[in-house]
């Protein structure tokens, strides 16, 4: 006990500030209610009906914004001391959480427009998104920019299809380019179509055997045994193909344009072996490079990318996929390199390799990785055969890395072209709808549905709602009225 009573008077000296006997300070004492009031008080944001409370303080760590700088006076309400927004309380509640902890969020399932009109509304900045939303953002809003251009360039092409084309050329050029505009166009796109058809299944059954050769030893192909025949429809093909691609070209908007476009190299390159092939003559030498050439006859196959949406939507694909394929074919180079050089060392002391060099290596490097394994070249040495699993396991991961992205670019464009195309069909069937419903004679109820939405209209333009009347002609333009607002 006088132990204890010795250090009384030393607590109670701590007790009191004289002797810090603790390394943390104390916490600091309560606040009154009043003097916390004109430091730091709590507000009350009202957003369309739904209530928030955060403290001052929060609010204003970022002046630059609306709710922390003076402004957010404006919407105070005295009656019942609460800020009002009449905005989304849906998205107000992410703001405010980025004036809680700094970090600002994208909700996935809100609207692109509407999420950034809040922000502007408060004065917050889209760069200020945090970097597990960002990504999830600007993916969004590239769509949305998508979407949008596409809606602009079908709006104007559907007001330029609604203008009348006195200029021959742009009546071609829409035909071309909307074959479902015209009975005559969707002739021409389905003729085309099976032409190209004709000339690719033509260059596959010429290669097929018909025969055995007269006196030699051999096999004769159908195209050799059936010249004339070939020839003539190859030359039917050409000159239909000719004659889209001149036809083309006189309806360009800009020829020079469209003569570098990739679709007007692919009809050059697809029709000029057979022209070429009427100037060569009977010799051995040219013979042969024009049988070279005719190789490039397969490229006719790349034309029913205007007949097919899937074969654009792939190209748009691999477009947009550019630099993760250049990535797959610098990972793939440098892999092969490696592995070739290293099995190159490893098998050169075997009697009878085929590693005779590097260059030589490059083939068995290639096989492996991309996991095909012929077997004509194949390492017999212990270290030959561990750099051989490792080049296959490295192989399968090099390849598999850049697939999702280019997974996700193709689905993503394919959705995009499919949303389009439901916007296309969705509006295409409501001027239709509109077109019959101004047609058809209007009953009691579709009259009085118009007479009040005609009113509506005239109230909300400051004209005076006199004599609706009953003749078609004013039924008709308040039902373009209602539909414009509705």
């Amino acid at each position: 006990m006088a132990s204890v009573a010795a250090w009384l008077p030393f607590a109670r000296a701590a007790a009191i500030g004289w002797v810090p006997i603790a390394t943390h300070p104390l916490p600091p004492p309560p606040i009154s209610k009043d003097r916390r009031k004109s430091e730091d008080e709590k507000l009350l944001i009202n957003v369309s009906g739904r209530r928030f409370e955060t403290w001052r303080n929060t609010l204003e760590k970022y002046p630059d914004t609306l709710l922390g700088s003076n402004e957010r006076e404006f919407f105070y309400d005295e009656d019942s001391k609460q800020y009002f927004f009449d905005r989304d309380p849906d998205i107000f509640r992410h703001i405010l959480n980025y004036y809680r902890t700094g970090k600002l969020h994208y909700p996935k399932h809100e609207c692109l427009t509407s999420y950034e009109e809040e922000l502007a509304f408060f004065g917050i900045l889209s760069d200020v998104i945090g970097d597990c939303c960002f990504e999830d953002y600007k993916d969004r809003k590239r769509e949305n920019s998508e979407r949008l251009m596409d809606d602009k360039l079908s709006e104007n092409g559907d007001n330029q299809n609604l203008q009348q084309l006195t200029n021959i050329r742009q009546k071609m050029w829409r035909s071309f380019e909307n074959p479902h505009t015209s009975t005559s166009a969707l002739v021409f796109y389905y003729v085309t179509g099976f032409f190209i058809a004709v000339s690719v299944m033509a260059n596959v059954i010429e290669t097929v055997s018909c025969g055995i050769k007269p006196g030699r030893s051999g096999t004769l192909p159908c195209g050799e045994r059936y010249k004339i025949v070939f020839f003539c429809l190859d030359t039917a093909c050409v000159m239909i193909f000719t004659a889209e691609y001149l036809l083309r070209l006189f309806a360009a908007p800009d020829r020079c344009k469209f003569m570098r476009s990739v679709m007007s190299i692919i009809d050059v390159v697809a029709i000029m072996p057979y022209y070429i092939g009427l100037g060569i003559t009977d010799n051995d030498d040219v013979s042969g490079a024009f049988v070279t050439l005719r190789v490039f006859r397969v490229f006719r196959i790349f034309k029913f990318s205007r007949h097919s949406q899937g074969l654009r939507i792939l190209g748009y694909t691999l477009k947009s996929c550019a630099s993760e394929l250049g990535f797959l074919v610098f990972s793939l180079a440098m892999a092969i390199i490696i592995f070739a050089t290293v099995m190159f060392y490893a098998e050169k002391n075997v009697e009878s390799t085929n590693f005779t060099s590097i260059p030589a290596a490059f083939w068995y490097t290639i096989v492996t990785m991309t996991t095909l394994g012929y077997g004509d070249m194949v390492p017999k040495t212990i270290a030959g055969k561990i750099v051989g699993g490792v080049c296959s396991l490295s192989g399968v991961l090099v390849i598999a890395l850049p697939v999702p992205v280019i997974v996700s670019n193709f689905s993503r464009i394919y959705h995009q072209n499919q949303r389009a195309d439901k916007r296309k069909a969705q509006r295409v069937c409501t001027r239709r709808r509109l077109a019959h419903d101004l047609l058809r004679p209007p009953n009691p109820l579709s009259r009085i549905f118009t007479i009040r939405c005609f009113s509506a209209y005239w109230l909300r333009s400051g004209r005076p709602t006199k004599s609706h009347g009953s003749d078609r002609g004013r039924f008709a333009n308040g039902r373009r009225a209602c539909i414009s607002c509705c």
